[in-house]
């Protein structure tokens, strides 16, 4: 790569895992025979460089790293770039396995070695395919593949001009994408020159988002020869002045803008992956600042120590741990404007499934387009800062300032970070080669190129506003957030739809099944009542006293005693009443109906009131006989539980005119004694009076 000067041809080696040894290098191709350049150089880390930690877990991996090329005759020591594809393949496809092949899997990685890292993007295509060739062949001590891969590269790399930039499989958009304004906040500390930790497990995109984002200062990435080490300061010294200027040249205007910026120098180093084992260099006391890159966790465990500022590519954050940076690298207005412009344009034309490409494949949010943003923007902060100063030199004459030009442009870039960045030894490196120009060019300082002026500067306004809430408002994904919850929620619906549907279905089966359960119960207590009222039909008896289980279940047997009670007290009182009527009748003939002799009773005896007569049966009286007021006070006494004693005879005479009487008026008696239970007995002499006219029959048979 002739872009250096250093004459250092690409060379290529195969880097192995022995189960014993571990990772080392087994053969070198591009070097005179019996050289080794690990031995040469001190290249002890580049097995574990060229292996990442991880790289068993992938089928195919990328891994770059810097290495120090040590000083040679007239040659000063410079840095190296490595690139690494990483394979495996199970030990028994082999066709020859050698006896040193003990584990069940084989990796090996294929190396290549160059002086500068522009290229890589075209050689890691080229050794992807070579890397997958030599193993396809199964027998790895078949190395024609290797000899004719190394062969070519020096013809290929030496055919590419040096002086022109190679950004292919550097991805600006995929970081604007991830990262958004965090990516102009990115930009703004490295060129600070702070302990910057890039942490991911994928190697190949840890490597080169570090490279993406290095590429962004116009000129670095071909102009990194002080990188490897922090030792190495030899840019610095054979540097010279620009002695002439041509506008319509790039590179020709970039350096006399003082560009690139050199951010790895003395104290400085750049190492896309880093291994443990190199842990001591990042800790030494002459390491000031580096980019550095690892795949092991460690290394967050013990962030506050190798790091100010933390960025997890795993978890697209970025943990700021130097509270004096953290302040300083808040961005302005205008820089939040500028980068949200940048950001609306990537996601506009953004293509999930090509994102290095636009989806309109137009010019703008394309890696040209990018990278023109950034170089303007660059540009535009060179041409403040020097107005700055310029303005502080000569506040008192305003002949010397700008009239377009009013108060700080440097205050849009802010304050802060311009004084903290004027500290920094690549601000000390560009004002050593633009501090003083000559005098006789046209351009004498170099805001007479570029305006002095932010590219989106101005106050906060609405249209910065709306654009910010709607940037935030985009980052919150409320689109894919409602599309999953309407999904969650339509599932949840649908289970709870069914939960619901099974749970009605089973309660209407259910009721169902009671339904038809007490339909049978029913049906089955009509059978056993039939049948009960049947069998008490035809066995009344054995149904009353013997009770089968369906009338005591649904019948209840009459009770008996109160009936029987009521007749007996019926019974005695009627007992009563007909032998009292007896011994008056009796009476009677043995005196005759109207026998002069004997004495009237008077009618005063008996009671007249309205109560107990309501009625006189004639216009005639019925004399009432001796036997009767008797019989009244005999009634009188047992009303009121007394006894009236009586003789056999009159018993006897009782029973005997009982049952001397007709069918008729026997009748007429059972209807008075079952009458008589409920109501009060009365005399003879009442019936008389107060008899029905059913009765009549019977008191008219008595009076004969």
């Amino acid at each position: 790569m002739a872009g250096h000067g250093s004459g250092f041809d690409p060379v290529v080696t195969i880097v192995g895992f022995h189960h014993a040894r571990g990772p080392e290098i087994e053969n070198w191709w591009g070097v005179a025979d019996g050289r080794d350049l690990a031995s040469e150089n001190e290249w002890s880390l580049l097995p574990f460089m060229a292996l990442s930690d991880g790289a068993h877990a992938t089928s195919e991996g990328f891994s770059y790293f810097t290495l120090r090329h040590e000083a040679q005759g007239d040659r000063p020591a410079t840095s190296l770039f490595g690139i690494s594809c990483t394979r495996q393949m199970d030990s028994n496809e082999l066709i020859n396995r050698p006896a040193e092949v003990t584990r069940s899997t084989v990796q090996k990685a294929v190396v290549v070695i160059a002086d500068s890292p522009q290229y890589f993007g075209h050689l890691r295509e080229k050794l992807s395919v070579v890397t997958k060739a030599w193993f396809a062949q199964r027998d790895f001590s078949d190395v024609d593949i290797i000899k004719e891969f190394q062969a070519s590269l020096k013809q290929t790399l030496h055919d590419n001009d040096a002086d022109k930039d190679q950004y292919l499989g550097l991805s600006l958009r995929e970081m604007i994408h991830e990262f958004k304004y965090q990516t102009l906040v990115l930009f703004k500390c490295c060129l600070l020159q702070p302990k910057m930790l890039f942490f991911g497990t994928r190697c190949e995109r840890l490597c080169m988002m570090q490279f993406s984002l290095i590429s962004l200062i116009p000129g670095l990435i071909r102009n990194l020869q002080d990188c490897a080490d922090p030792d190495l300061n030899n840019l610095e010294k054979s540097s010279v002045k620009p002695t002439s200027l041509r506008t319509s040249d790039r590179n020709s205007l970039l350096s006399y803008m003082g560009l690139p910026l050199q951010l790895f120098g003395k104290g400085s180093l750049f190492g896309p992956y880093t291994p443990l084992q190199q842990l001591d260099l990042l800790a030494d006391h002459g390491t000031k600042s580096y980019i550095v890159g690892s795949t092991n966790t460690l290394l967050l465990q013990q962030r506050d120590r190798y790091s100010d500022i933390l960025v997890n590519l795993d978890e697209d954050t970025i943990d700021i741990s130097s509270p004096s940076l953290r302040g300083v690298l808040s961005l302005t207005v205008a820089d939040r404007r500028w980068i949200d412009f940048l950001t609306q344009a990537v996601n506009d034309t953004w293509d999930p499934a090509n994102p290095e490409r636009p989806k309109t494949m137009g010019y703008a949010g394309s890696e040209d387009f990018i990278r023109l943003q950034f170089e303007e923007y660059i540009l535009a902060l060179i041409a403040s800062v020097k107005y700055r100063m310029h303005a502080e030199k000569h506040k008192n004459e305003p002949s010397q300032l700008l009239p377009d030009i009013e108060g700080d442009p440097g205050a849009d870039f802010g304050t802060e970070w311009i004084e903290a960045w004027m500290k920094t030894d690549n601000f000390r490196i560009f004002q050593e080669f633009t501090g003083k120009l000559i005098r006789f060019l046209k351009y004498s300082h170099l805001f007479d190129i570029v305006e002095p002026r932010h590219p989106c500067a101005g106050g906060l306004t609405i249209e910065d506003v709306q654009r910010r809430l709607a940037h935030q408002v985009a980052e919150l994904h409320l689109d894919e957030r409602l599309n999953t919850g309407r999904e969650a929620l339509g599932k949840h619906l649908a289970s709870g739809q069914k939960k619901v549907s099974s749970a009605f279905n089973t309660l209407w089966a259910d009721i169902e099944v009671m339904r038809e359960a007490q339909r049978k119960r029913q049906e089955e207590h009509r059978a056993a009542a039939a049948a009960a009222a049947a069998s008490s039909a035809s066995q009344p008896s054995s149904s009353t006293h013997e009770g089968g289980w369906a009338g005591s279940k649904f019948s209840r047997a009459p009770d008996f005693s109160a009936a029987q009670s009521s007749v007996a007290a019926a019974s005695s009182r009627a007992g009563a009443y007909l032998s009292s009527w007896t011994q008056w009748a009796s009476e009677k003939r043995r005196t005759g109906w109207n026998k002069p002799n004997v004495p009237a009773i008077q009618t005063s005896q008996l009671p007249t009131t309205p109560s107990t007569q309501p009625a006189q049966l004639s216009s005639s009286s019925v004399p009432s006989s001796p036997v009767g007021q008797l019989h009244s006070q005999t009634l009188s006494k047992e009303e009121k539980g007394e006894s009236s004693p009586q003789s056999p005879q009159h018993r006897h005479d009782h029973q005997q005119h009982r049952f001397s009487l007709s069918p008729t008026k026997r009748r007429s008696m059972n209807v008075f004694t079952s009458s008589s239970a409920t109501e009060p007995v009365s005399s003879p002499q009442d019936n008389e009076k107060t008899a029905a006219p059913g009765h009549e029959t019977d008191n008219g048979g008595a009076k004969e």
